[in-house]
């Protein structure tokens, strides 16, 4: 059994996952928060690598940029193994939906668009752990690209889900975005690019004008 099931979403709301008050607040969200927290750790992690580790801009702007790449994989990964996990049993369908299904069942629940940054810092302090290991003062460089490329991601999926398609370029992603809510959860899972959907082949499926045109209207409902 899929982890979250094509069905008509809700769009008004916000359903309670935890009966523990502060355990429900953490649940809850303002996208400011995150934004504001990871641009600031993100600018002193290269002003450190400057400044401290005397790294030259040419090298922190390529570190910086491998970072925020290597992020669109992690999100690409995480989005389609993690968060679509298969609910085999009613244990991992709690937390499967805590995780993720609340939000496809609940798409416009604006509070409910970000990892709470509790969680996030510590994810955040354990991705630093390891890239120190693996790549040294190179940390600086790499995993401020990647916390923006996370910021980045999250500015991409509120606006996705807050606002109504643009009408330039960027409504490419309001509309790879509704398709995989609307459409076909099992494809589309990129977020902030299509670009790994592209290469792992999981771009949604060819479809007739009709239902592309109801699908992208979906999100804006």
């Amino acid at each position: 059994m899929e982890s979250t099931k094509l069905k008509r979403p809700k769009h008004k709301g916000s359903p309670k996952l935890f009966n523990n008050p502060i355990l429900e607040k953490l649940t809850h969200t303002h996208i400011s928060l995150p934004l504001i927290i990871f641009g600031v750790i993100a600018a002193v992690l290269v002003y450190y690598g400057i400044v401290e580790k005397g790294f030259q801009a040419p090298l922190i702007i390529l570190l910086f940029a491998s970072g925020m790449f290597f992020f669109t994989l992690v999100e690409y990964l995480m989005h389609r193994y993690l968060y679509h996990i298969p609910a085999t049993t009613p244990r991992k369908q709690k937390i499967s939906y805590t995780m993720h299904g609340v939000h496809h069942d609940y798409p416009k629940d604006k509070s409910r668009l970000a990892m709470p940054p509790v969680l996030s810092l510590i994810i955040a302090t354990v991705l630093f752990i390891i890239y120190r290991a693996v790549l040294g003062d190179y940390v600086f460089g790499f995993l401020a690209g990647f916390l923006i490329g996370y910021a980045g991601y999250l500015a991409v999926h509120y606006s996705v889900h807050a606002f109504k398609v643009p009408n330039n370029f960027l409504k490419t992603l309001w509309h790879h975005h509704s398709i995989h809510h609307y459409r076909e959860p099992d494809r589309a899972f990129g977020v902030s690019s299509p670009l790994w959907d592209h290469i792992f082949g999981t771009m949604p499926r060819k479809t007739g004008k009709s239902q592309r045109t109801a699908v992208g209207a979906g999100i804006d409902d």
